[in-house]
């Protein structure tokens, strides 16, 4: 499935709710539906800057695709990572790269977020970007 194709399906999710306290229980729900990030990649160079509360992010290649995996200490950031991860694991460095995150305003995410939680999103997208691109350039090599 493509990475457009699942943000449409996320999409699709989250209008099925006007409430935006309906919406953070789904987000919450994401969350704990993520598999708990193994302790070894529980280290300072995974944590990711600019987060308010602990964001782990690892990343690793697998069949020419990156797998990503992650947790936060944060149940409501624990369901942004795992939104993430739905939307970008398992795809080629080159698509996450190109990849246009639409979801994220069309959900209203950003906007139902403190400034300080929206700030962690970004970082969060530009560390996965940041992967792909590092991947990226170490297979053209």
């Amino acid at each position: 499935m493509s990475i457009n194709q699942i943000q449409d399906e996320i999409v699709e999710e989250f209008s099925q709710f006007d409430d935006w306290i309906d919406r953070y229980s789904l987000l919450i729900d994401y969350g704990n539906e993520l598999q708990p990030l193994n302790e070894k990649y529980k280290k300072p160079e995974n944590i990711i800057d600019g987060c308010q509360s602990r964001v782990w992010l690892n990343a690793e290649m697998e069949n020419d695709c990156i797998v990503f995996s992650g947790e936060s200490d944060a149940v409501l950031v624990k369901g942004i990572v795992s939104l993430l991860i739905k939307v970008l694991n398992n795809h080629k460095p080159e698509e996450i790269i190109n990849s246009d995150l639409y979801f994220i305003e069309r959900i209203g995410l950003r906007e139902h977020l403190s400034p300080t939680r929206s700030n962690g999103l970004l970082a969060m997208v530009k560390q996965m970007k940041m992967y792909a691109l590092a991947f990226d350039a170490k297979n053209k090599l």
